[in-house]
């Protein structure tokens, strides 16, 4: 089966002339030559970008979704195959209804038609991994209520174990054949592209991260993410809330519907923001597809199967940046970098700086539909790599769903302008990150630890010197200087008690007495 498919990848490869790519390296261009003397009869057409796409389409789903993760790595690719690889759709024929029934009845252990009382076997989505159902649900108290069911398309844990070892062995020749190879990572990137596919099959991790995103936008206001029906859920079939929505690229119906386009950019826009820096959690496939609105035009969305984490350090990095970007210090932007230790420590910073600011400069004060942050993000690659800079593959979905979110932005307003909309958001952010909120919130997270360990601290303390007698008296003078800290930390811990009652009771006199 593998040989099977092999076979058809090297067809592939000939069929669209990608052994150009050979011909880049100095020991291997004689073979480049060889195999177009043999194929002298065929001349593919095209740019060798467009060729690599329709290459990987005719390759399937799995080699499309591995192009996509490459589209969004410009530290790898160059910047022609990059705009190409965008163009990448995942949509492929639906598997047949009997399969869904036969699926469906595996899953639950029982005929589906005890816990569907209706279901269209016409899928109204079909991807890679799976494909949607619209169905009624007969079971439980919720009984009678409307879902999408997602089920996972059969057989293709085997597709993708054969094709990923087979993009392995690819990633491997070309790490050792070209004298860049090492640098790319190539056999990294398919090892994490592995790791997306595994998750995107849990249908109960994607469960997960829908009810957390619910809870994170839980008044609704600006987000609506639709209910999880946990007792339908399987590891296979994940089953939804089913929402009357628009899909947000369908323009002109949401004009028909009233709907404020340019209200929905703005609040797309920070709906991003507050999901990266808020919660440090955000969906990191928002495309067109994935996105919808309400008839009331509320934002929501679906397939949350891909998103995206960042740690504190990341978070506190990109708000640095991002405002320093905002307000145009550049040298800022480049400390942070030489701080986070993304750049080497002896970079010179006047020169990174320069270098920032040629790129950035250019794009203020200009609406979006002026500006490309895909081509800004190339061309900081460019300078980063000139800077030695590392790439930081957490940051890599942030990339991803950013280039996203600037494409929605340019078709619900091209007028739209970022800054003044994510200013005041990371202003706000940043001001509960520092000052006394922070102290506030510092303490109560901190306090049930402090509680617990500042009594244990003399029964450490006599535990020691019995394991160390020979340190009596040193050990004596280290435990009353621990006792006396201990006093005073319990001392700061009631004036930060005092202060923090005090403040709650300027914010009531304040409400109570404006």
């Amino acid at each position: 089966m593998r040989l099977a498919r092999l076979i058809k990848i090297i067809y592939v490869i000939l069929r669209f002339g990608l052994e150009e790519f050979l011909g880049a390296h100095d020991r291997l261009r004689i073979f480049h030559r060889l195999i177009r003397a043999v194929l002298f009869w065929h001349r593919p057409q095209g740019s060798r970008a467009r060729r690599l796409r329709l290459a990987l389409e005719h390759l399937g789903p799995l080699f499309v979704k591995f192009g996509q993760l490459l589209s969004v790595r410009p530290d790898l690719i160059p910047y022609d195959i990059i705009e190409e690889l965008s163009k990448l759709q995942d949509k492929v024929p639906p598997f047949p209804s009997e399969q869904v029934v036969a699926a469906l009845d595996a899953a639950y252990g029982e005929p589906h038609q005890n816990v569907f009382r209706e279901i269209s076997l016409e899928p109204v989505a079909s991807a890679s991994i799976a494909q949607v159902h619209f169905g009624v649900l007969a079971q439980g108290k919720d009984t009678g209520r409307q879902c999408a069911i997602k089920v996972v398309r059969p057989g293709i844990e085997q597709t993708i174990r054969e094709d990923i070892g087979l993009l392995e062995i690819l990633a491997g020749f070309v790490e050792r054949a070209f004298s860049d190879g090492k640098r790319l990572r190539l056999r990294a990137v398919v090892r994490e592209f592995e790791k997306t596919m595994h998750d995107e099959l849990d249908m109960i991790r994607e469960a997960a991260n829908a009810s957390q995103l619910k809870r994170n936008f839980a008044d609704g206001r600006l987000l609506y993410v639709p209910e999880v029906f946990w007792d339908y859920c399987r590891p296979r079939v994940l089953v939804m809330e089913r929402i009357d929505a628009i899909p947000v690229n369908a323009i002109e119906e949401l004009k028909r519907h009233h709907v404020d386009i340019k209200r929905l950019s703005r609040e797309g826009v920070e709906i991003f923001f507050t999901q990266v820096f808020r919660d440090a959690f955000f969906h990191a496939d928002m495309h067109p597809g994935n996105i919808f609105v309400l008839r009331d035009g509320r934002y929501s969305g679906v397939d949350f199967g891909i998103m995206g984490t960042l740690a504190d350090e990341d978070k506190n990095y990109l708000a640095t940046n991002f405002m320093a970007f905002f307000n145009r210090n550049y040298k800022r932007v480049a400390e942070a970098h030489i701080e986070a230790g993304w750049v080497p420590k002896d970079t010179r910073v006047d020169e990174f700086e320069s270098a920032i600011r040629a790129v950035c400069e250019p794009i203020f004060g200009k609406p979006l539909k002026e500006i490309y942050f895909g081509r800004v993000l190339l061309r900081l690659f460019e300078v980063s790599r000139r800077f030695k800079m590392e790439v930081q593959p957490q940051l890599v979905l942030l990339q991803k769903t950013l280039l996203q979110i600037e494409g929605l932005g340019r078709q619900l307003d091209p007028d739209l302008d970022v800054v003044q909309i994510a200013k005041p958001i990371l202003k706000r952010w940043m001001s509960e990150q520092v000052g006394w909120r922070a102290l506030v919130r510092n303490v109560r997270e901190e306090a049930p630890r402090w509680s617990a360990l500042l009594p244990q601290l003399p029964r450490l303390a006599h535990q020691a010197l019995a394991e160390h007698p020979q340190r009596l008296e040193e050990s004596e003078r280290k435990l009353a200087a621990l006792e006396q800290a201990n006093r005073q930390q319990t001392a700061l811990l009631r004036w930060i008690g005092a202060g923090f009652a005090a403040l709650l009771a300027l914010e009531l006199y304040r409400k109570l007495w404006p």
